[in-house]
């Protein structure tokens, strides 16, 4: 096996891109110790700032997408795409990648564009169910295609296709016996069932808005809550703290410990966030945000409600049904049950291996 080995890899523009390939950048070093990595970015988005404080240099490119709606920012696009084509040439030209690697973003479709002009092996990671406009563009161009659903040869071609999964954090492969620990930790009572609301690092307003609005009526159903609010929103609501049986973060480091004590989830459906839930095999209320690319999260939740495995309620029919809803998942144990291991079927807990795995297999025909 080749140790020398020049890793390119290039994501962002939302964690959902950038922790996917930091999973794949960090499983790949510990197969390649003297392996250099570099990562490409579009600048002034997350990844400038996350990838180097997790140990990696990263390049940045002045690329941004189409807007959806008529916008003058459009106008500015071509030139950005054409200067970012010519430096990310510059960039695969001093650093002469053996595989480049791409998680969705930006600056994945110049940088794959250009590594592929040039005959070097690449591959993508779709994450999502719908795949994003750059992976379906790539998919002609590169030799793999890692994805995390059925049905993706809509979209590929069936040949390149691997199903891996997504990759997800190490510590949440088994929480199964970190129940009493996780008790212990959040200081939550035994007797009584654990709601968990996630809306991500920033939050979700819509789903604050939801669980405030309910508040009483969770609580009547002799339920506590871990209520994630985000930190954009957390001044709006901590006020609940003093509320007895509610727990309001801004942010909850220990996702383990999250996972193992709750009883019920209600969550945003990013792609990296139901790979974890599948994992976790807990009972699931999806309430999609509305506001992403082509509606992946949807998509995303529907891709396992379809397979009787989750449960999904949409932004605009929350306020009128979403009380009922959760009234009849919290006091029906037996649809709890079937929801937890069906979706359990669905956690591929292989998947950053099986990646590093095609990932190899490129890097061994080059050498």
């Amino acid at each position: 096996m080749k140790q020398l080995v020049n890793i390119l890899l290039s994501g962002g523009g939302t964690g959902g891109h950038i922790y996917p390939a930091i999973a794949i950048a960090n499983e790949l070093k510990s197969r390649y110790p003297k392996a250099n990595f570099l990562f490409v970015g579009a600048k002034d988005r997350m990844e400038m700032e996350k990838v180097p404080q997790l140990g990696y240099k990263i390049k940045g490119l002045n690329i941004t997408g189409i807007q959806r709606n008529l916008s003058t920012k459009n106008l500015s696009f071509p030139f950005k795409l054409l200067s970012s084509l010519y430096n990310a040439n510059k960039i695969i030209k001093v650093f002469k990648p053996d595989v480049v690697i791409g998680t969705g973003g930006f600056a994945s479709g110049p940088t794959l564009f250009m590594a592929s002009k040039k005959n070097i092996p690449c591959l993508i990671q779709e994450q999502n169910s719908y795949p994003g406009i750059t992976n379906k563009l790539l998919a002609s161009k590169v030799q793999k295609i890692c994805t995390a659903y059925d049905g993706l040869d809509k979209f590929f071609p069936e040949e390149k296709i691997i199903k891996t999964g997504n990759p997800v954090r190490q510590d949440i492969l088994d929480v199964s016996g970190k129940r009493e620990e996780a008790l212990e930790h959040f200081k939550l009572q035994k007797n009584k069932k654990i709601l968990v609301v996630l809306g991500g690092s920033l939050g979700a307003r819509k789903i604050n808005q939801i669980i405030e609005k309910n508040l009483e009526e969770i609580l009547d159903l002799d339920v506590q809550i871990i209520w994630q609010t985000g930190k954009l929103y957390i001044d709006d609501y901590k006020e609940y703290n003093r509320k007895e049986f509610v727990q309001t973060h801004a942010f909850i480091q220990n996702m383990d410990l999250l996972y193992a004590v709750s009883d019920i989830i209600i969550s945003r459906a990013g792609a990296g966030t139901i790979s974890e839930l599948c994992l976790v095999g807990k009972p699931v209320i999806f309430i999609p945000s509305p506001n992403v690319a082509e509606d992946h999260q949807t998509k995303n939740a529907m891709a396992v409600v379809n397979k009787n495995a989750a449960e999904m309620i949409k932004e605009s029919e929350s306020d009128k049904n979403f009380i009922y809803r959760f009234k009849s998942l919290i006091q029906d144990e037996k649809r709890q049950n079937i929801l937890s291991r069906n979706i359990k079927e669905m956690a591929l807990p292989k998947a950053t291996k099986e990646i590093a795995d095609a990932v190899e297999s490129l890097v061994e025909i080059t050498n």
